[in-house]
């Protein structure tokens, strides 16, 4: 039965037929149910799930439930599922993020930046979360990523990573070494706090800026510091 979102809940919805395309292509076994809008004329999702034996319901109740203002026609139901990172892979760690749109487009640049894993320390916003799926335009069915309960859950898991904390006062990013042979964790704080100054031990680096403003956008940062490791690195596949 469809209902309001709920962060306990095992399932959660994607709104929208390219969430839920990107949704049967990269995990089939997760979706539960297709609802369809009386109407829809998107045949391609309805092609797709025909194929892949997942249950398709038109009902226009599901949308006035989870889409009231009537501009999606396309749901999918699924279960949440696990998803963790690897130990032989670069890291983007995200301490305590507060805004489902700002984790969603972190999610969507992680794919964008092809050699990352996301870790998120809670308190963190919900990953499943259908405003965090949709900003991350399905992404988050792509990507690896994983929840821990503190930072320092997270080192002991992966303890090899070099750590390289965002942080004003930090070394200029354009002056950082970034080693392709050595992975690394880029680390990024809160929307409103940042990072603890004792993230400093570990060597912070800064975006450099004018003073026009205070701070950058939580995902804009994440976004230059993950193409600036990247290209530095030359891991990027372009093809």
């Amino acid at each position: 039965m469809v209902r309001k979102y709920k962060h306990d809940d095992i399932t959660s919805y994607a709104l929208g037929a390219t969430l839920v395309m990107e949704l049967m292509s990269r995990r089939p076994n997760a979706v539960r149910n297709i609802y369809i809008s009386p109407k829809s004329d998107v045949t391609a999702v309805t092609d797709l799930a025909e194929r892949l034996g997942i249950n398709v319901v038109e009902s226009e109740k599901a949308f006035n439930i989870l889409s009231p203002k009537g501009n999606c026609f396309v749901i999918a139901e699924f279960d949440k599922f696990a998803s963790h990172i690897s130990g032989d892979k670069h890291h983007v760690v995200l301490v305590n993020p507060s805004d489902s749109g700002n984790l969603g487009t972190i999610m969507r640049n992680v794919a964008a930046f092809e050699h990352y894993d996301l870790a998120v320390i809670r308190p963190s916003v919900d990953p499943f979360d259908p405003k965090t799926v949709r900003a991350s335009m399905g992404a988050v069915f792509g990507i690896n990523f994983e929840m821990f309960d503190s930072f320092d859950d997270y080192r002991n898991k992966f303890g090899e990573h070099a750590v390289v904390p965002f942080m004003l006062g930090g070394k200029p990013l354009s002056e950082y070494n970034f080693d392709g042979a050595k992975n690394y964790a880029l680390v990024f704080g809160n929307e409103a706090t940042g990072l603890d100054r004792d993230f400093f031990k570990y060597g912070a680096v800064e975006i450099e800026q004018s003073k026009n403003v205070d701070s950058l956008n939580l995902s804009v940062a994440a976004s230059i510091g993950m193409y600036v490791a990247a290209h530095a690195a030359d891991k990027i596949d372009k093809r």
